[in-house]
């Protein structure tokens, strides 16, 4: 292929479906359907008189009005459903971008972020966040790297696999570098509705015209499984990506579109119970760490539901996530997926259930101890 392996979802489909317990993943608690007919107040039946026809290129009529509802201002013709945020990110990098222009991504990454842009030919500058601040964003720094006109900056925040946020000053200032640069400014929204500092922030789309923002149910609503995403981007990209996705998927099932409308609808209610979830889970996570200050360290998350946990010492914690997996059926995901420069690191997602973060956090301890005392 000419496209770099994506690192993370290698691991996840090595050890995702083959382990007990998951304190990896950078999702929040998966709901069960019998859940979300709860937190909607909707019956099955209403699929009963549900034709299974075709859907159509922008997304159902249904969901598309909500997530606009949502995230435009009721504007469905800046808005398109997707496949998950995945699919939205590989469009609009294959369109928005060509061989030779600058791409500035926020380090480290999910790798699609960057890893489509750099196989278009693109120039990948990395802005690092600051480890030693908790990856605090450095925009002084950003101010600098955009001296030199890039095509596009790209974000995402609360940050994957850091949790690290800003504030709504702090995006005042990075939609007011984008604009001096006259660059695109992607806003991965992913995690964008579960925080805990303070209150969300919005994606800059509605004042400023060169922000493309993405989103999914799978992360803070706990719906991976509907593979359900949107994208607000200018009517003429959607155009252009309307165009791609002919030869891609079409459009997204009318059956998952039925389940993610209602999801959309009831969407704070769905986000409420999972950030109390969630809170809950971080206190007992920062507990367990405090426990532990010379086996771990991590600047506590400002939002979503993983930490960038780096572990001082560990001889190799590529092989500690290994054997984790492989010897005691706990997910982990090591920093290295996100690039050599994290291979002390690990994204530790604490968004799953109780039972299986305490198990889960139990057993890592066990694997660090050994590592460190360097039992095999």
């Amino acid at each position: 292929m000419d496209i770099a392996i994506a690192q993370l979802e290698q691991w996840m489909r090595d050890y995702y479906h083959n382990v007990d317990h998951d304190i990896g993943s950078s999702g929040v608690r998966d709901l069960t359907i019998a859940e979300l007919r709860a937190l909607c107040g909707f019956e099955l039946s209403e699929l009963d008189t549900m034709t299974c026809r075709d859907s159509e290129s922008y997304g159902g009529r249904g969901l598309r009005a909500a997530l606009a509802d949502r995230w435009t201002g009721g504007d469905v013709d800046r808005l398109m459903v997707t496949h998950g945020s995945s699919e939205a990110i590989y469009l609009v990098m294959n369109l928005a971008l060509e061989p030779g222009d600058e791409v500035i991504v926020v380090d480290p990454a999910y790798q699609q972020l960057h890893g489509i842009a750099a196989a278009r030919g693109c120039r990948v500058t990395r802005w690092p966040l600051n480890p030693r601040a908790g990856f605090a964003a450095d925009l002084a720094l950003l101010r600098e790297l955009a001296r030199s006109g890039p095509r596009m900056i790209v974000v995402n925040f609360p940050h994957n696999p850091t949790g690290a946020s800003i504030t709504a000053e702090e995006q005042k200032e990075l939609v007011a570098i984008a604009a001096e640069a006259e660059a695109l400014l992607v806003w991965d929204h992913a995690f964008g509705e579960l925080t805990y500092t303070a209150a969300p922030l919005a994606p800059p789309t509605s004042w400023y015209d060169g922000c493309i923002a993405f989103g999914t149910l799978s992360k803070s609503y706990g719906l991976p499984g509907l593979r359900v995403g949107w994208c607000v981007a200018p009517p003429g990209l959607l155009a252009r990506m309307a165009l791609l996705r002919d030869y891609i998927a079409l459009y997204v099932s009318p059956v998952l579109e039925f389940f993610a409308e209602q999801a959309v609808r009831h969407a704070d209610r769905i986000v409420a119970a999972q950030r109390e979830h969630a809170a809950g889970n971080l206190r007992l996570l920062r507990d367990w760490a405090d426990g532990l200050p010379e086996l771990v360290r991590f600047a506590p998350p400002g939002g979503g539901v993983t930490a960038f946990v780096e572990f001082p010492g560990q001889p190799d914690v590529v092989r500690s996530c290994r054997r984790l997996a492989e010897r005691h059926r706990v997910l982990l995901v090591p920093g290295a997926c996100f690039g050599d420069a994290y291979r002390d690191y690990a994204r530790l997602g604490f968004g799953g259930t109780t039972a299986e973060l305490t198990a889960g956090l139990s057993l890592l301890e066990r694997v660090l101890r050994e590592d460190a005392r360097g039992d095999q």
